[in-house]
């Protein structure tokens, strides 16, 4: 009797293998062979799941951004304002070795997605998602129509980008505890421009 294989767990399986492959080994190593033999299966075995090595980093990047948004959504559940905007951005920030990992992949991403648009496109969804969410945050800490709600929405979603790059590239100063004591530093910012208002 053939063995009932479960195609749409094949694939998350082989994604999960290869995020995990870029964070500790770097994009540029890798390979479908020697993903295929780490995964535990033979060279052609992903062949019908990504035909090309392009196919499973774009479904290799939207894996890392969907698990980044449902963390997100686990964590801001019932929160409002300044408590949501908090959470959401400790779950972007690399605080821990998963989030860290998850940073290291992103700037391999961002860098292929220079001149990858299925890459490029990946990115822009996630961030439009992203800057959806944060602004009914916004909203709820400096009111409706703000005009500088926009402006430190931006901010706040570039800022959370950057310390993943910083992490990477010079994690002995971007360390959790600093960019916890960064992410403070904004949220008094963003409290004291509500008071403004």
């Amino acid at each position: 009797m053939p063995k009932i294989v479960d195609h749409d767990q094949r694939r998350r399986e082989i994604v999960e293998v290869t995020w995990k492959f870029i964070a500790r080994e770097g994009i540029e190593k890798l390979n479908l062979r020697d993903l295929a033999a780490a995964a535990g299966y033979s060279n052609g075995a992903f062949k019908p799941y990504f035909p090309t090595r392009d196919s499973l980093l774009v479904a290799t990047f939207r894996y890392v951004a969907e698990a980044t948004d449902r963390r997100i959504a686990r964590s801001c559940k019932g929160l409002r304002g300044l408590g949501a905007l908090e959470a959401f951005s400790r779950e972007v920030l690399p605080l821990d070795e998963l989030r860290r990992n998850e940073g290291r992949i992103a700037v391999h991403f961002w860098h292929l997605a220079l001149a990858d648009r299925a890459l490029a496109t990946v990115n822009a969804e996630t961030m439009d998602r992203w800057r959806k969410l944060a602004d009914s945050w916004f909203e709820e800490v400096l009111g409706a129509g703000h005009p500088k709600a926009r402006a430190a929405r931006d901010s706040m979603i570039n800022f959370l980008m950057g310390a993943q790059i910083s992490s990477v590239l010079d994690e002995a100063v971007n360390t959790a505890e600093a960019l916890e004591e960064q992410l403070q530093y904004r949220l008094d910012a963003l409290r004291r421009l509500s008071k403004d208002s």
